[in-house]
């Protein structure tokens, strides 16, 4: 049985996710057709993550991260283009795909999106980061031009291509708050 208090959004989307805000406020996005009873099965099933991922939240007696001010962020986000382009630029013939356009951006809960038209998107606080960790999600992103899921096909192609990923995939996740609270 469910044991956490959180909030449901329905929209017309085609999965439910789960996301934690950085004051452990729980919010559910799901499809208008999911039941309630599917949703509890789904947080009790995340359990183990919800509890790890509240756990690893700064206490309110930690200092706050110190913002970006605007000129920070352009400056950032330009050296984000210049960098990410490289990679992404490196990446693709090995992935084997091509693309479309590269965006760089500052989102709060987002490190790279890839539409199906060629589109990627990158956050510019990936150049902070570990060099592995950008090339990891840029590795990620192109792979998503063979395979618009998270299957097991999808994580075969990446592997393939930065066998490394599950290690900064997981720096990633237990580092990268710190970071979308620059902004």
């Amino acid at each position: 049985m469910n044991r956490f208090e959180y909030t449901i959004i329905r929209s017309s989307r085609k999965s439910v996710s789960i996301n934690i805000d950085r004051k452990g406020n729980i919010t559910v996005r799901a499809p208008h057709r999911v039941s309630i009873r599917r949703i509890e099965a789904i947080m009790d099933s995340k359990s183990d993550w919800i509890e790890k991922t509240l756990s690893n939240l700064p206490k309110a007696d930690e200092s706050e991260t110190e913002k970006l001010n605007e000129r920070e962020l352009k400056d950032l986000t330009e050296a984000a283009r210049k960098a990410i382009t490289r990679r992404v630029e490196y990446y693709a013939p090995l992935v084997g795909v091509t693309y479309n356009r590269i965006s760089i951006r500052h989102q709060h809960t987002r490190w790279g999106s890839c539409s199906k038209q060629g589109n990627l998107n990158f956050n510019c606080l990936l150049v902070l980061m570990p060099p592995e960790v950008l090339d990891s999600i840029v590795v990620h992103e192109l792979c998503h031009r063979l395979e618009m899921n998270h299957s097991k096909a999808f994580y075969d192609h990446v592997l393939r291509v930065y066998p490394d990923y599950k290690k900064w995939h997981k720096w990633l996740n237990e580092h990268g708050r710190k970071y979308l609270d620059m902004i």
